[in-house]
Order: C-alpha cells, then sequence, then structure tokens
C-alpha cells in the first residue's frame, strides 16, 4: 500500500510515522522546508520557537509519539504540578496528591477568592463529573459559566484564561462542549498527571518535529520538504498527486489549505491571528511560577544553557503593534526585558479557527 501525507506539521509527522511503523509506504508532502508547521523553531540570532506551546500531561499520546522516535519526554521536558498565579494575588496550586485529591486541595487553598466561591465551584464540578463531561446543548463558555453561577475571581483567573489557552477564544466565543472535554483531560481526570504542566527545556524542533522527520528517514519513508500539493485527483485506481498515484492520501493541513485540495472539507470557519513576541533578558525565571497571564499576553521563560542568552516568548491572542511593545514592561510583563526584534506570526489572518459552540464538522468528524 502506498500513502501520501500532505503536511508536515505535528499531525502529518504522527500519522507519516504511524502508516511507517506499519509497514506502509509512505510520502511526506511539506510546503515549508522544515517540519513542524506553527510549532517548531527557526533560526533567528539562534533557535526561536515561532509559537509558544505548554503541553499537558494529559498529552499521552503525543508523549508516546516522541518516545517512539526517540526523543525522551522525561529529558526534554521539565514536569510540573500545574500552578496558577495572576498579578492581583490569585494564586492557585496542585500538589503532587493522588486525583482528585490534588485538584480538591489546590481549589481549597486558593487565595484571591472566598469559601462561598470554592464551595460553589466544587459542588459545580462534581455535578459535570456525574454528567461524563456531556452539556445537554453546546453554549458558549460564558454562558455555561453564568448558568453556574461561577462568576467570581476563579472564573476570571482559571476558568477564562484556561479557556483562551486551550481554545484561542475567549470564553464569550467559545465551545462549551470542547472546554468540559478539556476539563474532563485535565483537571478532570483519574490520573494526577494529567494535570501537570510539561514546560520544553529545548526549543519545539527538537521536541517532535526533527526527530520524527529523522525517524522517517531512517525507516525508508520518503520526505518531500519545500513542496506545495497543488491539487489532489481521483481516478479508479487511487488518488494522484503531481502523476504520482497513491492508494490513499492524508490531508494533515490547516481547514483554508484543504478546502483548496478537496473542496468536499469545506468548513464555515472563522479565523483570527496569534503572534509571539521574543525578548531577551539577563533575569533568571522565576522557578515558582513558570506562566504567568498578563492581559491576554501569555509570558513563559526558557532556561538557558551555558552561554546562551535566555529567550522569553510572549504568545498573545490578538496582534497588536509590535512598535508599542518593544520592552516587557510595555506589555505589562514586569521590567528587564528588551524586545528581541523578533516577531513570529502563524498567519497574519487564518491562524487559528475560532472554536464556536455548535460548530459544523467535516463528514466523519469524531467528537474527542
Amino acid at each position: 500500500m502506498k500513502v501520501a501525507v500532505i503536511g508536515g506539521g505535528w499531525a502529518g509527522l504522527a500519522a507519516a510515522v504511524d502508516l511507517t511503523a506499519a509497514g506502509v509506504k509512505t510520502t511526506l508532502y511539506e510546503a515549508g522546508r522544515q517540519p513542524g508547521g506553527r510549532a517548531r523553531a527557526i533560526e533567528v540570532d539562534g533557535a526561536v520557537d515561532n509559537g509558544q506551546h505548554i503541553l499537558l500531561g494529559a498529552y499521552r499520546e503525543t508523549l508516546a509519539l516522541m518516545r517512539q522516535v526517540g526523543a525522551d519526554p522525561d529529558r526534554l521536558l521539565e514536569r510540573r504540578p500545574l500552578a496558577v498565579y495572576d498579578p492581583t494575588g490569585f494564586h492557585l496550586a496542585l500538589p503532587h496528591w493522588p486525583a482528585p485529591l490534588n485538584v480538591a486541595w489546590g481549589l481549597l487553598t486558593a487565595s484571591g477568592t472566598g469559601w462561598r466561591e470554592k464551595l460553589a465551584t466544587a459542588r459545580w464540578m462534581e455535578s459535570v463529573k456525574r454528567r461524563r463531561f456531556r452539556l445537554k446543548e453546546d453554549l458558549s463558555v460564558a454562558e455555561w459559566l453564568d448558568a453556574a453561577g461561577q462568576t467570581g475571581a476563579l472564573r476570571r483567573h482559571l476558568w477564562e484564561p484556561l479557556c483562551l489557552a486551550a481554545l484561542n477564544i475567549p470564553a464569550e466565543r467559545a465551545s462549551a462542549q470542547i472546554f468540559a472535554n478539556v476539563l474532563r483531560d485535565s483537571l478532570g481526570s483519574s490520573r494526577r498527571s494529567d494535570t501537570d504542566l510539561l514546560l520544553p527545556r529545548t526549543d519545539l524542533g527538537q521536541l517532535l518535529p526533527t526527530p520524527a522527520a529523522q525517524w522517517l528517514h531512517d525507516n525508508s519513508a520518503t520526505l518531500s520538504f519545500g513542496t506545495r500539493v497543488g491539487g489532489l485527483s481521483a481516478n479508479g485506481d487511487g488518488i494522484v498527486i503531481d502523476e504520482t498515484r497513491f492508494d490513499a492520501v492524508i490531508v494533515a493541513t490547516a481547514p483554508q489549505h484543504a478546502e483548496k485540495l478537496w473542496p468536499e472539507l469545506t468548513c464555515d470557519f472563522d479565523y483570527e491571528p496569534i503572534a509571539t513576541v521574543t525578548f531577551s533578558s539577563t533575569q533568571q525565571p522565576d522557578s515558582t511560577s513558570p506562566a504567568k497571564t498578563v492581559r491576554k499576553i501569555w509570558p513563559v521563560g526558557r532556561r538557558p544553557q551555558p552561554g546562551v542568552a535566555r529567550l522569553r516568548p510572549e504568545r498573545s491572542r490578538r496582534m497588536g503593534n509590535p512598535e508599542r511593545q518593544r520592552t516587557g514592561s510595555s506589555a505589562g510583563c514586569g521590567t528587564g526585558l528588551t524586545w528581541s526584534g523578533h516577531l513570529a506570526k502563524s498567519h497574519p489572518r487564518k491562524a487559528r479557527h475560532f472554536c464556536l459552540p455548535s460548530q459544523a464538522r467535516p463528514p466523519g468528524f469524531r467528537d474527542l
């Protein structure tokens, strides 16, 4: 059997590795000159991530894939219990206890919120668990939280930031059912490790894209980087790409590219841009707070290797004017940061599609 995979991002690499491991003759097409898609490293005065990504312990399939291609998660990722800090004084940290005791204790000892809100949140989470995280109808996260009485500090400092981080869209517009799925696999999981933060010790390329591409090469897959597929054509014998016939094709691209290749994949999605602005710093990262939320900016520090300046990427959900954010203090991230001059953006208009309530999905879509 001969299969083509179009798109060399993490999804395309995962598909190509699975096919190759199963003995399928696989060809991977990627328009860029390197693998990784929107989660890779680029060279700008050293390796800089083109998009800041934080993994959770719940990403068990991703961790298994890393191990399969020789990228050791225990060496490449720093595992920490989930902790949420806010400049206003809100603080929630989970201990190294079995689930669900870790979440219960983190909620009980959270600062910046009162007892009534904590008890109401605990009762709400238990009711969501009893319904197996299934909603009677899909609505916005904001409407879901309103109906549950979640209107206080935990909403502002936990649920809304978590929604924005996971779904790339504010709670007022995000799908409550998809957000409930996120809670099911993280804070609602029976595995304590699923709630852990996994912070990269290296650039994103070394986490998966580069090792996966090397593994595919070593296992006789065909890698075609810098090749943009213009279209697909089907005949009775299979699917043809540039006069090469395949028994099947996996399209692992962004929706707006997929529909150009195969019109039947068209979906009516709305999009918004995402930018990553990189700062350099002489300060050491705060070991107690790996990530803090500031407005809609997510600062994440990376510890330097000996002799290498530390880079601090700020990932903003809304594209702004980088000229107004040349220093960390002007972005609300404290002092001691200098803009490196690097602004990475996934796409000026279509970085992420909106995860809206009751969003129409492609044919054959399986709800996770």
